[in-house]
């Protein structure tokens, strides 16, 4: 996990940041939204190098959205045959690595901590 948080900080976070600090001219908000969030959650990963377990939470956020844009827009594309040549092609394979973070989260943890929230004993 720690290796996983370190690639994502220095490719995502390198790339989102370059686009936005060399950009020029008006932003088209939906692009900007897109690289705001993911320099944010890039960035925010380094921490994820150090505090694993306590930053989970962005590596579920990336598996979430990551999940939902190949089922909401590349599996329709996909399915119809046309996904091949489209513009989502290409994201639609840097997405599908989603199974690296998935196979190796420490899945009990996560629902243990997040989903099953356990009240305090005093």
């Amino acid at each position: 996990m720690r290796l996983f948080f370190a690639l994502m900080f220095v490719f995502v976070a390198t790339d989102s940041w370059t686009v936005i600090l060399t950009h020029e001219g008006a932003w088209d908000p939906t692009r900007a939204v897109a690289w705001c969030t993911w320099a944010a959650y890039s960035t925010l990963a380094i921490l994820g190098v150090f505090h694993t377990l306590r930053m989970l939470p962005i590596m579920l956020f990336m598996i979430f959205y990551k999940g939902l844009w190949l089922i909401v827009v590349a599996y329709p594309l996909w399915s119809a045959g046309t996904l091949e040549g489209s513009p989502a092609e290409g994201m639609a394979y840097m997405f599908t690595g989603i199974i690296i973070p998935i196979i190796f989260m420490p899945w009990k943890y996560v629902f243990k901590k997040y989903i099953l929230i356990e009240t305090k004993k005093k």
